[in-house]
């Protein structure tokens, strides 16, 4: 019995969260549906897309981008609408634009800003260091001194 379980288990694949109220008849559309969903974010969800999300509002999102499709929107106009309405943030892939760069690129720069300060100080200690001759020949002879006694 335990076998079978295990079985059935390693057998079991992820079902998509997409109800069959949603599907639409005419095939071609509900395919253009599932592709469009697979690149939009499930808000509630995070890094789900709305195709395999069960929230609410990625049932919303699929019903909201089948209504754009039937309505006669190309796949980019459906997309422009729900990102218009959302934000970018609802792309799973976002568009390359200048404030993604300032994004992308900050971390960056500001993990190589704060290296260069980090090796100007090592680099000023080090010499500060060094640049001391140690104590002088009136230093040397008191120390030697102290010592003796």
């Amino acid at each position: 019995m335990i076998r079978f379980l295990l079985l059935i288990l390693m057998l079991a694949t992820p079902s998509l969260a997409v109800e069959p109220d949603e599907i639409l008849a005419d095939p071609v559309l509900e395919e253009r549906a599932r592709d469009l969903s697979k690149g939009l974010r499930c808000l509630v969800c995070r890094n789900e897309n709305i195709d395999d999300s069960n929230a609410e509002l990625a049932r919303d999102l699929r019903l909201l981008v089948r209504e754009r499709l039937v309505a006669g929107d190309t796949d980019q106009e459906a997309e422009d609408y729900i990102v218009e309405r959302y934000g970018e943030y609802v792309l799973l892939k976002p568009v390359f634009s200048l404030s993604n760069a300032m994004l992308w690129f900050a971390g960056p720069a500001l993990l190589l800003v704060g290296g260069w300060i980090s090796a100007v100080f090592i680099r000023r200690r080090s010499k500060a260091e060094t640049s001391s001759d140690g104590l002088s020949d009136e230093e040397q002879d008191k120390l030697d001194a102290l010592l003796k006694d």
